[in-house]
C-alpha cells in the first residue's frame, strides 16, 4: 500500500500525513516555505513540485526511504469531529469548488438527492446536515450508495495507512492548539528558511465554497445525530482525546497518548 495522503518537504526535514479538514493547507504551505522561503502560488494541494507527495510517482522512494529509515520526523494533525463533519458539510455538500463545479461533479447532488438534501437558496442548515450526516454514515458503514470520500471518512483511517505500513509519529497535535503543535514540530527539526508562525497566514482554501453556519455547533447533534457521530468517529474520540459528550466544547480533554496510537493503528 505504501504511504498514502504523504508529504514531505524535498530537503526531507519532515514527513507530514494529511489530513483532510484539518489544516492541510496551512501545513503544507508552511512546509513548502520552510525550503524555499515563498509560500506555493496557489493552493498547495495542486502542487505538482517543490514538495514531495506520496501521488507523485518520482516521490515514492524518497517518501519510503524516509519513513521506513525512521530518520525524519513525522507528524500530523486531527479535527474535533463535531466540527470536522460540518465543515465537509458546508464545503463539499452545500459549495461551489474552485473550478466552478460542485463537489465530485454530479455525482454527490443526485446522491445527496437520495437523502432528500436540498442546499440551494434560504435552506435548513440543521435539518440538511443531519440528512447528510445519515448519506455519510452510509457511506463509511456500509460503502453504499458511495464510497466514503476522504472528507468525511474517520480520521483514525487516515492516521493509521502510516502505521500500518511502517511509519512512527513523532507528534500529533489538533487543529484547535495548531500554533502549540506545530511550533513543537518546527522545534524538532532542521529546516532550510526559520518559520514564524506568528506572520504565517492561515491557509484556508475552502473558505467561501459554501454559505457561513448560521447556527452553534451543538445546535446540529440532537441525540440521534450523536449516535450516528459515535458510530462512525468512535476512535476519533477515544485517541485524539475529543469530547464526545458535549458538541460544543472543541477542545480535547487530554493529551494524546501516542503510544497507544500506534499500538491500536498498527493492524
Amino acid at each position: 500500500m505504501g504511504f498514502p495522503g504523504t508529504w514531505m518537504t524535498e530537503s526531507k526535514s519532515v514527513v507530514y500525513r494529511v489530513v483532510p479538514k484539518c489544516a492541510c493547507s496551512t501545513i503544507g504551505q508552511i512546509m513548502y516555505f520552510s525550503d524555499h522561503g515563498h509560500f506555493y502560488d496557489g493552493d498547495i494541494h495542486d502542487a505538482r513540485e517543490g514538495i514531495h507527495k506520496w501521488a507523485q510517482d518520482e516521490s515514492q522512494s524518497a517518501i519510503m526511504d524516509a519513513v521506513r529509515s525512521k530518520g525524519t520526523f513525522a507528524f500530523t494533525c486531527v479535527r474535533n469531529p463535531y466540527t470536522r463533519i460540518l465543515s465537509s458539510f458546508f464545503d463539499k455538500i452545500c459549495g461551489v469548488q474552485r473550478n466552478g463545479q460542485r463537489y465530485r461533479g454530479s455525482l454527490i447532488p443526485q446522491l445527496a438527492q437520495q437523502y432528500g438534501i436540498e442546499v440551494e437558496g434560504d435552506f435548513d442548515q440543521i435539518a440538511m446536515f443531519r440528512r447528510f450526516l445519515l448519506f455519510a454514515r452510509d457511506t463509511i458503514r456500509f460503502r453504499k450508495p458511495m464510497d466514503p470520500d476522504i472528507h468525511w471518512s474517520a480520521q483514525a483511517g487516515h492516521v493509521s495507512t502510516f502505521v500500518a505500513n511502517g511509519g512512527h509519529y513523532g507528534r500529533i497535535f489538533w487543529t484547535e492548539k495548531f500554533d502549540e503543535g506545530m511550533q513543537d514540530v518546527l522545534n524538532s527539526i532542521h529546516v532550510k528558511v526559520p518559520v514564524d508562525l506568528a506572520s504565517i497566514p492561515r491557509f484556508n482554501e475552502s473558505e467561501g465554497h459554501g454559505p457561513r453556519r448560521a447556527h452553534p455547533v451543538e445546535d446540529f447533534f440532537d441525540d440521534l445525530a450523536k449516535h450516528l457521530i459515535w458510530e462512525i468517529y468512535k476512535r476519533d474520540f477515544e485517541l485524539f482525546r475529543y469530547d464526545f459528550e458535549n458538541p460544543g466544547n472543541p477542545m480535547p480533554l487530554g493529551e494524546i497518548d501516542l503510544d497507544e496510537v500506534h499500538r491500536r493503528l498498527a493492524g
